[in-house]
């Protein structure tokens, strides 16, 4: 048997932990086996993808001869690192971001970096896997003492906790910065956090948003609307993604099959099986689509937690064989709110667009609207509007319905209460019968967004139970529908006031 010189294989096993990966594959190595992890690689689900491309774009992003994942098609350096990852409980969310953090420091000289979790307790458990890293084989290239909310390293890179405060976090001019579980953050905290970042000669700034999606309508569903204007790429994974694989068992009387499907057959993840039987059995059924399958947030305090968007957002148009109506919410902070309709021979409802603008006067509205209507006005079967839009404005002296009047547009309304004006919105979502009786145009994204989002407001009195959160953003497109199914289902009370 030859002598093996331990000591020389230290020194070469050492030093390997300083050349820097080339490619995804040598990263995914490295942390292998450096850090004792197997990161996840494959992407099971559709338009999903694996814990490693998020490790890869995070580490990438800086060096030169790299393109990111997500501009695959792009010759130029992108312009920025931000990223958001949308991914299961237990999917290895915060521990990744410790191992890109620790990439960061060792790698990338003078990268600052900060961890800013919902809470302190979760920015400490980001924080502690990086201290668990550094203190199991990572030591040499920390300098001086590692305390409990920061340590240097002896490139001149650093890591810091922030606290969930404004204070904390204005001021800050980093490169990196690690937001943990922004569900829970204040939006003011959040708020300030998007002006922390600024890039270096060699290093691109970067704002990482980790989270599982808990509601429709917080700050993370928020981030992911914006993304694509953003051009920030989305890391999604979920359980498929993380699951270890499936060997042996018998699919059809697996638990787990209606929703795998066979995917973990060919999983490579690291949640084990049994397990998540386990808390499938434990939770109801929105809790596992929300926080296991990332299908969609949790619905419970949803005012229309039947609309689906795969069933009833479609690609339509105006139809000239259907009747046309307008519907309308007044507005000039908040937005004015246009939605025009067509209801078919069955009673089905189609939304074919809509118009959304603040601080713009009656006539400029009007002519917009005007613009977007495919017929003459003489033709339009009615536009419906809200009925305080009769009431005389201090200033002007007038109401917006009688300057609509003057402008070629006669309106109707009728007074509903806020509460049977949206069970007439739910029977058109889903009916009695299973049927559902309301298609919306891809053409109308503040709709869909204000349908998947509007929600009751959270700790309100009994008696205001029933009222829907007047947020200023979500509300007034579902009011102007709201205005329609109104006045659509009494047509013979609404009324028409002439000036």
């Amino acid at each position: 048997m030859q002598n093996v010189d331990f000591k020389k294989a230290t020194q070469v096993f050492e030093k390997l932990k300083t050349n820097r990966p080339k490619t995804k594959q040598q990263l995914k190595n490295y942390i292998k086996i450096f850090l004792n992890l197997n990161v996840p690689d494959k992407k099971i689900c559709p338009q999903h993808a694996s814990p490693m491309d998020y490790l890869w774009h995070s580490f990438a992003i800086d060096f030169e001869h790299v393109v990111s994942l997500s501009n695959q098609n792009q010759k130029q350096k992108p312009k920025n690192g931000d990223a958001i990852v949308w991914a299961n409980r237990g999917g290895g969310k915060t521990q990744l971001a410790a191992v890109a953090t620790l990439l960061d420091c060792i790698f990338k000289p003078n990268c600052q970096t900060r961890i800013l979790g919902g809470s302190g307790e979760q920015s400490q458990r980001m924080y502690d896997y990086l201290l668990g890293f550094l203190n199991n084989g990572f030591e040499k290239f920390a300098d001086g003492a590692i305390r409990k909310n920061k340590c240097q390293f002896k490139n001149a890179s650093a890591v810091e906790v922030l606290t969930q405060s404004p204070t904390s976090v204005r001021g800050q001019h980093i490169q990196k910065l690690r937001c943990d579980e922004i569900e829970l953050f204040e939006k003011e905290v959040f708020a300030a956090a998007a002006f922390t970042t600024q890039s270096t000669k060699n290093i691109t700034a970067a704002m990482e948003i980790i989270s599982t999606m808990h509601r429709p309508y917080g700050l993370m569903q928020k981030q992911i609307a914006l993304a694509e204007k953003n051009n920030t790429p989305v890391f999604k994974w979920c359980i498929w993604e993380t699951i270890e694989k499936c060997v042996g068992r018998n699919c059809s009387q697996c638990p787990l099959w209606s929703d795998c499907g066979g995917k973990a057959k060919n999983a490579d993840g690291y949640l084990k099986i049994d397990d998540c039987i386990t808390a499938m059995r434990r939770a109801s059924r929105i809790s596992w689509e929300s926080e296991m399958l990332c299908k969609r947030p949790n619905l419970e305090n949803v005012v229309f937690d039947q609309f689906d968007p795969e069933k009833h957002v479609k690609n339509i148009d105006y139809n000239p064989n259907r009747p046309l109506y307008r519907t309308l919410d007044f507005g000039f902070v908040n937005p004015f709110v246009c939605l025009w309709l067509q209801v078919g021979e069955d009673g089905t409802v189609y939304v074919i667009d809509e118009y959304l603008r603040s601080r713009a006067t009656i006539d400029s509205h009007a002519n917009e609207m005007k613009k977007r209507t495919p017929i003459s006005e003489e033709k339009i079967t009615a536009t419906f509007c809200d009925p305080a839009g009769a009431g005389k404005n201090d200033v002007t002296g007038t109401s917006s319905v009688r300057e609509l009047r003057a402008l070629g547009i006669i309106t109707h309304y009728r007074k509903s209460s806020i509460a049977a004006g949206i069970e007439l919105v739910r029977r058109a979502i889903l009916g009695a019968d299973g049927k559902s009786r309301l298609v919306i145009s891809n053409k109308c994204p503040r709709l869909i967004e204000a349908l998947i989002c509007y929600h009751y407001a959270e700790d309100v009195a009994a008696d205001a139970a029933e009222v829907p959160l007047k947020d200023g953003v979500y509300d007034h497109p579902l009011d102007a529908l709201r205005y329609f199914f109104v006045n659509y289902n009494s047509c013979k009370k609404a009324k028409t006031r002439y000036y």
